[in-house]
């Protein structure tokens, strides 16, 4: 990643789907089709390909976002009583710190939306109002 530190800022505005999957990683580790699992909950069952998801995580992992990580036994465990002895061949990513700073700077960004938002009476500032 060389000497110079990076400025999270820098990749903003951040893709939906890669801000989906930062926000799930700040839960903790997670193997890809717990991944997928947990973004089409998120997303209302919306259909996630798995090459365009693939591909996501690997452009996510190259720029330090997410790494790779040694699940737990726990996790392991889950696993194994969850597909058995495809248990071993899960690949688990987890936050990387640049990758949390990224999504707090997202999440600041968003934020800063809604709030000109609401100061343009395009939100109500009361949730019953619509």
């Amino acid at each position: 990643m060389g000497g110079l530190a990076r400025d999270p800022s820098d990749l903003l505005p951040l893709k939906p789907v890669v801000f989906q999957i930062l926000l799930v990683l700040a839960d903790g580790e997670r193997h890809g089709w717990s991944l997928v699992h947990a973004l089409q909950q998120r997303t209302g069952g919306e259909r996630l390909l798995p090459g365009n998801f693939y591909r996501v995580l690997k452009a996510m992992l190259a720029e330090g976002l997410i790494e790779d990580a040694e699940p737990s036994r726990t996790e392991r465990e889950l696993a194994q009583a969850d597909t058995g002895a495809n248990a071993d061949r899960r690949r688990y990513v987890r936050l990387t710190p640049f990758g949390r700073d990224a999504a707090r700077a997202e999440a600041r960004r968003l934020e800063a939306l809604v709030v000109e938002s609401r100061a343009r009476r395009l939100l109500s500032t009361r949730r019953s109002q619509r």
